[in-house]
């Protein structure tokens, strides 16, 4: 029986086009290192190589670990002596990023339907972002942290969508088993990958990343009307 519900975040619960969002998020970052007078080309350079190695941790190390050492071995900067402008650039910049994603009228009632239901939700976003950024993002899917029994990011995780390790981290850190969890998400390699642990899955298909043009019939799919109608359907928790 189905207990806990993973959410993806990108594309799910925050309709987004990825592309737009990248593109985007390195321009602010640039405008933002412009006026701080530092090497823009350069910290950016850093950051896209970062967020590389993080999509191949070994699990080691945090990711936070793994940008953080990525980072300073490129810029000859300590990236610890950074970290509160990383802070800023979240706090200011960022905001700008928010045109690229809109907002589901489904997305609330969603969210409130399986917690009225008590199940345990957990945000299992790709860790590629510190704590202050995901946040942000859960608020502009006008969403709040506190929805969630725990959230992914790259302090808190040691592996990347699709590395499989990534979810198998969290089943374990949550003493969960893989027939008692649903995974909702937009992107056929990295949250439908899942199947694999016996989990159950659910297919959003209005932000549908599949670079691969993999054949999705064999899944649970639909836009937000249908993941709606989907989870009004879902039993109780006992």
């Amino acid at each position: 029986m189905i207990k806990t519900i993973f959410f993806d975040l990108d594309g799910t619960l925050l309709p987004l086009d990825q592309d737009e969002f990248i593109r985007v998020y390195f321009y602010e970052l640039g405008k933002f290192l412009d006026k701080k007078n530092y090497p823009k080309e350069l910290i950016i350079k850093a950051v896209y190589l970062a967020i590389e190695a993080m999509f191949k941790n070994d699990g080691q190390i945090t990711n936070e670990e793994v940008f953080a050492k990525v980072f300073t071995s490129i810029t000859k900067l300590e990236y610890s002596l950074l970290e509160n402008e990383f802070i800023n650039f979240y706090e200011t910049n960022f905001e700008n990023v928010k045109i690229t994603s809109e907002q589901s009228p489904y997305v609330k009632q969603i969210i409130q339907i399986v917690k009225e239901k008590g199940y345990k939700l957990i945000l299992a976003t790709n860790p590629l972002f510190p704590k202050i950024a995901t946040y942000k993002r859960i608020n502009w899917a006008g969403l709040s942290p506190l929805d969630f029994s725990y959230i992914t990011t790259f302090e808190n995780s040691r592996f990347s969508k699709p590395n499989i390790n990534y979810y198998i981290e969290l089943l374990q850190k949550h003493n969960l088993e893989a027939q008692n969890v649903l995974m909702i998400g937009n992107s056929v390699e990295e949250d439908m990958i899942v199947e694999k642990l016996g989990m159950d899955t659910f297919l959003l298909t209005e932000c549908l990343i599949n670079p691969t043009n993999k054949d999705i019939t064999q899944y649970k799919s639909g836009n937000y009307l249908d993941l709606y109608e989907f989870i009004k359907k879902l039993p109780v928790v006992g």
